[in-house]
């Protein structure tokens, strides 16, 4: 009964959460249709996951799919509070590329955004709103709302450059916040051996590695060179974000170094 009770002084709801998963298990298979975006100033998708959590598997593949559109930069962040729940005598499995900053960053956004909540697997899209990651079409129309909705969006640039990667941010958005550096691991499978998902094999896409704040929005234009630093199947990315988790206000993938 620990584990219950512990399960219990979590921010999240397990039961909840598998029941809109279960709920929406037919959408997992439809096709993603094509939505009219402007592909030079992406939507960031973040999901909020757990390699522990059951009826997550369904939101990581689909963040997979949505990571191949060009008018959005898909990122997976893995949150640590799953680590230390106990499955029965599948015990407890540890979430390698979980960390605790991942889950405040979730907690922030669930302070600020209306009607906000912490779970898994949660979406959370350009820092404006959230969805079950699973729920398909719940995704694809706070996708469109959103493109449609934002008032103000910066141009980011990331050019490759002597020194590594040259970044630049220009336009007009109201100052404050931080343009963010965020590494990730393109795609990773793994075996889990304990746990809720103890037997399984999962793939996982843009698993997030390193996020940090490289500058300032201060409303005037900004250049930042980077060392680029990434090794075979990594990418990056930047975001401009208003302070305490506040909507992002443009973004840019990384050149891939190969190309």
């Amino acid at each position: 009964m620990k584990h219950i009770r512990h399960m219990k002084r979590t921010l999240f709801s397990l039961t909840v959460a598998a029941a809109i998963a279960a709920g929406t298990a037919a959408l997992i298979g439809s096709h993603e249709p094509a939505v009219a975006a402007d592909a030079s100033r992406p939507t960031v998708v973040e999901l909020f996951t757990s390699q522990s959590c059951y009826s997550c598997p369904p939101a990581e593949e689909y963040l997979g799919e949505l990571a191949n559109r060009k008018d959005l930069i898909a990122l997976e962040y893995h949150v640590d509070y799953w680590d230390d729940l106990v499955y029965g005598r599948a015990g407890k499995w540890k979430d390698r590329f979980s960390k605790r900053e991942y889950t405040d960053r979730q907690r922030g956004y669930a302070g600020r955004l209306p009607k906000g909540q912490v779970y898994t697997p949660q979406m959370v899209i350009d820092g404006r709103a959230f969805e079950v990651g699973s729920r398909r079409g719940a995704v694809r129309r706070t996708l469109k709302r959103v493109a449609k909705e934002r008032s103000e969006r910066l141009d980011v640039q990331v050019t490759p450059a002597a020194a590594g990667l040259a970044v630049s941010v220009t336009g007009e958005a109201k100052p404050g916040g931080g343009i963010w550096f965020v590494r990730f691991i393109r795609k990773q499978t793994t075996r889990v051996l304990r746990g809720e998902n103890h037997g399984k094999t999962l793939t996982n896409f843009n698993i997030v590695t390193e996020l940090k704040r490289i500058g300032d929005w201060a409303g005037a234009p900004v250049s930042v060179t980077l060392p680029a630093g990434l090794a075979d199947g990594q990418g990056c990315a930047i975001l401009v974000q208003g302070e305490n988790h506040g909507p992002i206000k443009g973004a840019a993938a990384c050149p891939n170094p190969s190309s």
